[in-house]
């Protein structure tokens, strides 16, 4: 079972790396980079600061266990214990595997950390963006998360199973975390909220 479904996750793998031109190749890049979503998050600070005003720092307290627990979980509970190639560290496909820049990463990829990451981040921050008029912010992040983490496929680093995987753990913390963060304290709605 174990075999089939890497099999298939290779397969998948190779058919989604194989869509690259110049374009993507730059666009994926930049997607999967950190410096490059900088304005990103100044603007959802900014958007829990008019909602929750001088309580933001509660939140920002549990952005930093959320991304301090996708990033170490997703190393030390998954890739330095499964040991799975990444597929550009992969001999036996390396030469099929379409690469930018030369760059891998380290030598194992499950899960992927960067869909641990987005999708930890999305959902935590997303539920706490989401109202009656804002149900788009939480689709829209999680949408970023998608791409990000597709970027790592398409730049040859991750399988599309370290992605998944990386997702769920992704949203699993930051669903725990904000459910820890609204039971721990109280927060009120700024005036200025959305």
């Amino acid at each position: 079972m174990i075999e089939l479904l890497e099999k298939w996750d290779r397969t998948l793998f190779i058919y989604l790396n194989g869509f690259h031109n110049d374009f993507f190749d730059q666009l994926m890049w930049h997607l999967s980079g950190k410096l490059e979503w900088i304005p990103l998050y100044f603007i959802l600070f900014w958007l829990l600061v008019r909602r929750y005003g001088i309580s933001v720092w509660k939140i920002l307290l549990g952005t930093s266990i959320v991304i301090l627990l996708t990033d170490q979980l997703s190393v030390h509970l998954f890739k330095n214990i499964f040991e799975r190639y990444r597929p550009c560290h992969n001999l036996e496909i390396a030469d099929l595997v379409h690469s930018i820049n030369n760059k891998c990463g380290g030598k194992y990829g499950f899960v992927s950390s960067h869909a641990s990451n987005t999708f930890g981040l999305a959902t935590y921050i997303g539920l706490f963006l989401t109202t009656q008029k804002s149900k788009w912010i939480l689709l829209a992040l999680l949408i970023w998360a998608v791409l990000v983490s597709y970027s790592r496929i398409y730049l040859g680093v991750h399988y599309p199973l370290d992605v998944i995987g990386g997702a769920i753990l992704g949203m699993l913390i930051g669903y725990f975390i904000y459910l820890v963060t609204k039971n721990v304290f109280s927060f009120k709605k700024h005036k200025n909220g959305i």
